[in-house]
């Protein structure tokens, strides 16, 4: 997946030119004459046991949402998600092509050693290293870095990528085109820096609690898997004197109703999610608790575009226009969650897709659509098309999962026969990742605000295209968007051209636009309720007495 306005420009994407001379973060504001607790402990509902702890090797939100914590990149986000300092205390350029960040004297790792922009130098060629593996070294291309693309597809060393640390304290970085919103980028947990002594001593080991050095708010005090994840304040942070919260425990609770029931006995300061079937009440019993921010995410079935009979975009579209979105949307989830017909969320700034052709039919029109280009396929009654569903384990998800499966049985009738199959998260991650699926569950939040964020992922070189689509006229698309347009409005023609073109090869069927309804409990102070990007920061929060 964040306090201090630097220019509207800046923080919106915009032209850029010497951005920033000087900047101050603002940690924990805690309003006058508020009284707090005397035990400023936090604890987190975090929805799965996190799959690991290295920035450079996360590809999940639960990862992310423990590693806020743990780690500070060269900028953050505010509560209503604007672009702060981080480790970074300011940033300029004069061409949005070349950007001099300014580290701050006074940043320390937990253990006591400055952080320098060597670390960072040293951090960003490890994400892109083909040796690190990191799922997420695409993102890193999407940045327009010099030399990342190539560096990623070993076609050039890692000492090519365009990052120096001209001293400890000044880091440039160069891009391969202008970028306006490139700083925005920085804030993501794949540009977060790593403590090179520590990781060339330890390998892989290094995340474990003993090992691990962090530079943001909290350090990794207690890891006990798929029963919690403790941090403790870092004294060390260089804004720990702003920093409230003394120690954070995250749960890993994939069952919603669990993590309700254990937040509602007060256990829980903050949950992860709510069930689906227990909003309404909730809202209505405990509507000082029910808190629903925006999400820039997509909710959506990825098919294996590599697999018969899914490379077939027939089949395709036929199993995405039969999904009763309406109902999906309003009665499986009904907490605020709006239909998609699109990849890009519709609260993306600066971008709104035309609504595809089959958004504009009645239900009743697109399973009609359906049953025709099933048949041209060769599937009907006597030859239904029989796949299996993967989700990851999870009350909503296993919901939606059986509502989509009862639509596809009462709509197409003998058409398909459907399995569903859940299984914890490491386990799904890994099998999307290998391409051991028919089709599966997925969803996308935006890594910054721009469409870029989204429709990247459609990309043939994608690390993240598990669905292994392909797309000549796509990938064009997405090329010119980013090396060839010069303004916003031609930059918009072309990722218009990319969603058109996901439209009609349906890689991916979208299903619905999140919102995060969570559980907050009403002593919890600081809670940003207004972030798009559901970037939550511990150490922006505190413990009110009652």
């Amino acid at each position: 997946m964040y306090k201090n306005k630097i220019t509207q420009a800046l923080l919106m994407g915009a032209g850029m030119a010497v951005a920033s001379a000087s900047m101050t973060a603002i940690a924990a504001e805690v309003p006058a004459g508020t009284k707090l607790a005397p035990v400023q402990e936090l604890v987190r509902g975090n929805g799965t046991e996190v799959a690991t702890l290295d920035p450079h090797k996360v590809e999940g939100v639960p990862e992310s949402h423990v590693l806020r914590d743990l780690m500070e990149g060269l900028v953050i986000q505010d509560a209503a998600g604007n672009t702060i300092p981080g480790i970074a205390e300011s940033w300029s350029t004069d061409d949005n092509q070349t950007f001099t960040f300014k580290i701050r004297k006074d940043a320390k790792w937990s253990n006591g050693d400055p952080v320098t922009a060597q670390d960072f130098e040293y951090s960003f060629k490890r994400a892109v290293d083909p040796a690190t593996a990191s799922p997420y070294a695409w993102y890193i291309e999407k940045t327009q870095m010099k030399g990342a693309k190539e560096i990623i597809s070993a076609k050039k060393s890692v000492d090519e990528l365009g990052v120096k640390a001209v001293d400890d304290h000044t880091l440039v970085v160069e891009t391969e085109v202008p970028l306006p919103y490139f700083v925005k980028m920085m804030a993501h947990t794949t540009m977060y820096p790593v403590h090179k002594a520590t990781v060339e001593k330890h390998g892989d080991a290094w995340t474990k609690p003993g090992n691990f050095v962090s530079n943001g708010a909290f350090k990794l005090s207690d890891w006990i898997v798929n029963e919690k994840i403790v941090l403790e304040r870092n004294e060390n942070y260089w804004d720990n004197d702003k920093t409230v919260i003394e120690k954070v425990t995250f749960l890993p609770i994939e069952n919603q109703n669990a993590e309700m029931n254990r937040f509602l006995s007060g256990e829980i300061d903050i949950t992860y999610e709510v069930p689906n079937e227990q909003f309404r009440r909730l809202k209505k019993q405990y509507p000082e608790n029910v808190v629903v921010s925006p999400n820039l995410c997509t909710y959506y079935y990825g098919f294996n575009t590599q697999k018969a009979p899914f490379d077939d975009a027939r089949v395709r579209n036929a199993l995405s226009y039969s999904i009763d979105r309406d109902i999906v949307s309003n009665a499986i989830w009904g907490q605020g969650q709006t239909p998609a017909y699109a990849l890009t969320h519709s609260g993306i700034t600066g971008f709104s897709p035309d609504a595809p052709e089959y958004a504009k039919l009645s239900q009743k029109e697109r399973v009609a659509k359906a049953k025709e280009m099933l048949a041209d396929a060769g599937f009907g009654p006597g030859n239904p098309l029989d796949f299996t569903l993967l989700y990851n384990t999870s009350e909503n998800h296993k919901k939606t999962a059986v509502a989509i499966q009862s639509m596809w049985k009462k709509s197409l009738g003998g058409y398909v026969n459907v399995t569903l199959e859940n299984q914890e998260w490491k386990t799904y991650l890994d099998n999307s990742k290998q391409g051991n699926f028919d089709v599966r569950r997925a969803g996308w939040c935006a890594d910054y605000n721009e469409a870029s964020s989204f429709l990247a992922i459609a990309m043939t070189n994608n690390g993240n295209n598990d669905q292994k689509y392909s797309s000549e006229i796509f990938d064009k698309a997405m090329h010119d968007a980013a090396k060839v347009a010069k303004t916003d409005e031609e930059r918009n023609g072309y990722y218009a051209i990319a969603e058109a073109q996901l439209a009609k090869d349906m890689p991916i069927a979208p299903i619905f636009q999140y919102v995060q309804p969570r559980l907050v409990a009403t002593d919890v102070g600081g809670y940003p309720d207004k972030n798009p990007q559901d970037n939550i920061y511990s150490k922006d929060m505190y413990i009110k007495a009652q």
